[in-house]
């Protein structure tokens, strides 16, 4: 774990969509750590409890569906009743499964594309007039699937393909006192998507192919996304952020889940 500069965010105000597990309740603990005040929100609100619990006594847990603007909009609204005007907002909530395209009926196609997509758009909009501007820093999850494409990954391709342009072109639209990015995870472990989506032996055949030979850790983008948001960061904006051990470099990212289910 990277040592930044204690109180680096006090007086801060957090919002984290997706916030309830993985790498997005890694991010709200980070964050919370340098001393923001952090809400977490997701569909579940018993997890949600639970997540802000796991924070601090402070912390807001919060329920709301992404793919619904009014209800993150009042998610927002609540965060900045209670705390005050939003300094950092992280998109985080997204949804995956591995499938053939030919196997992927229309309607799940839609279901990623709206969770994470959509969902990215709804948070960020819904954002825009509470934010403690100038000086706001917005970051959205992407991955490696928006630049390469992936078999049994169509939806998330297209998905994040979609997202990273959201940032691009939210931080020429909103500077200068907005400042737009994006975080793209190589493979992390312990979290429930690569457990999820990696087959057996997924693990040893893909860190073989990233150049630091190993998968990543929820605090090392937890680590990417407080510099993002801290004074160190304030002349980037627009950007994604690769944080994936090299993993993006040439073929080194190309998992191949098509040849790891056979």
């Amino acid at each position: 774990m990277t040592t930044f500069r204690d109180g680096l965010l006090e007086g801060k105000v957090a919002f984290v969509a997706g916030g309830t597990s993985g790498i997005n309740l890694g991010i709200a603990k980070r964050i919370a750590q340098l001393g923001a005040k952090v809400a977490v929100c997701g569909r579940d609100p018993d997890k949600a409890a639970r997540a802000a619990g796991a924070i601090g006594p402070d912390a807001l847990g919060l329920s709301a569906d992404v793919r619904d603007f009014a209800a993150i909009r009042a998610a927002l609204e609540q965060t900045a009743g209670d705390f005050g005007p939003l300094d950092i907002v992280v998109a985080g909530a997204a949804g995956n499964f591995l499938a053939p395209a030919l196997g992927m009926s229309a309607n799940a196609f839609k279901t990623v594309v709206d969770i994470d997509l959509l969902g990215t758009f709804n948070t960020l909009r819904a954002c825009h007039d509470l934010l403690n501007r100038p000086g706001a820093s917005l970051i959205a999850i992407t991955a490696g699937q928006a630049d390469q494409a992936m078999a049994l990954q169509i939806h998330a391709c297209a998905a994040k393909a979609g997202v990273n342009q959201v940032v691009r072109t939210l931080a020429i639209e909103w500077g200068p006192d907005v400042r737009v990015n994006g975080i793209s995870p190589g493979p992390i472990a312990g979290t429930e998507g690569m457990e999820r989506l990696s087959p057996p032996g997924m693990r040893e055949a893909s860190e073989a192919r990233i150049p630091l030979k190993r998968w990543g850790e929820i605090e090392e983008i937890a680590d990417a996304a407080a510099f993002l948001c801290s004074p160190a960061a304030t002349y980037i904006t627009g950007t994604i952020l690769d944080v994936d051990g090299g993993s993006s470099v040439g073929d080194a990212g190309r998992m191949d889940f098509a040849k790891g289910l056979s």
